[in-house]
């Protein structure tokens, strides 16, 4: 038995990891993909962790691995299917099999939001991507859509701007949500147009995407922007289906934890994307894995 198992391999679980080995405890971190660091991997370029400005996400995300590896930190790679809790320990239930531990954290994260219109399942991977940093070589001096209006949906056409023809920014009202400062940056770019007041009525192409079928929200009238790639950026959204069972969860699937990420279950706690909390950034999702230990220690203490 461990004493304790984190669910997710992102920064929060990282974090969780690294204050967890500190503390002393037997650590196991439980992780669905091949290689640790979360949705910071996709990420061009991170220019607000403290001391780090202007790191690579992907530079960053293998730098929290390897502090947890200087650490000692267990990992295993799994797909969690659910949690037993049971009267004497927490019973993490895996593809890889059944792991047992005194508390667990749950790291599982957040993951894309779909669209949910026409031809976006059928042509995923045919020209349709979620992550512009992952996918954008594809597109080099080609026309590419990228929709939504928060900071992810402008950093993606900022970044593709750097390799595309043409950048069209699609965005169902008529401001952007984005960080003023990525507006600014957006604004200075002349082969980027904005789509304003545009509802994605359909992805269209047989083999692979040709376009976007879009509906103008205040006059109704519709437009077909034809593009090579589309790049959707519409929010995200909890990864925490395996654990509504057992765990509060709030109406758009958030796990309910507060700043000591402590769940409705005493033993399990909840930390980064998957969790409530107002602000989901990097470094809230690491300091989520320092609070979650300090409760763990506090929740030892009280068995």
């Amino acid at each position: 038995m461990y004493d304790l198992i984190i669910i997710g391999s992102g920064p929060a679980g990282l974090g969780a990891a690294i204050y967890g080995k500190r503390a002393g405890y037997s650590t196991l971190v439980l992780e669905k993909n091949p290689m640790s660091g979360g949705q910071v991997l996709n990420t061009c370029e991170v220019d607000n962790y403290l001391g780090l400005p202007g790191i690579n996400g992907f530079d960053l995300g293998m730098q929290f691995r390897e502090h947890a590896d200087r650490l000692g930190t267990e990992f295993v790679e799994a797909d969690v299917t659910g949690i037993k809790n049971l009267p004497d320990c927490k019973k993490v239930l895996t593809s890889a099999g059944e792991f047992t531990a005194k508390a667990v954290i749950i790291a599982a994260g957040a993951e894309h939001k779909k669209l949910g219109v026409p031809g976006e399942k059928r042509l995923a991977g045919r020209g349709i991507s979620y992550c512009a940093t992952c996918d954008g070589a594809f597109y080099k001096k080609k026309v590419t859509a990228v929709i939504g209006g928060g900071d992810v949906a402008v950093e993606d056409a900022i970044f593709l701007a750097g390799l595309c023809e043409k950048v069209y920014l699609i965005h169902r009202r008529d401001s952007l949500r984005a960080a003023k400062s990525l507006q600014e940056k957006l604004f200075t770019l002349p082969n980027v147009e904005l789509v304003w007041n545009a509802a994605v009525e359909e992805i269209t192409g047989e083999a692979f995407v040709t376009g976007v079928q879009l509906l103008d929200t205040q006059t109704k009238e519709e437009r077909f922007v034809a593009a090579d790639g589309i790049f959707i950026a519409v929010g995200i959204q909890p990864v925490s289906e395996s654990f509504k069972s057992l765990v509060k969860t709030d109406e758009a699937g958030y796990i309910c934890a507060g700043e000591d990420c402590c769940t409705s279950v005493p033993g399990i706690f909840a930390v980064g994307d998957v969790r409530t909390k107002k602000l989901r950034q990097i470094v809230t999702a690491v300091a989520d894995g320092a609070n979650a230990v300090n409760s763990v220690q506090e929740y030892f203490q009280t068995r």
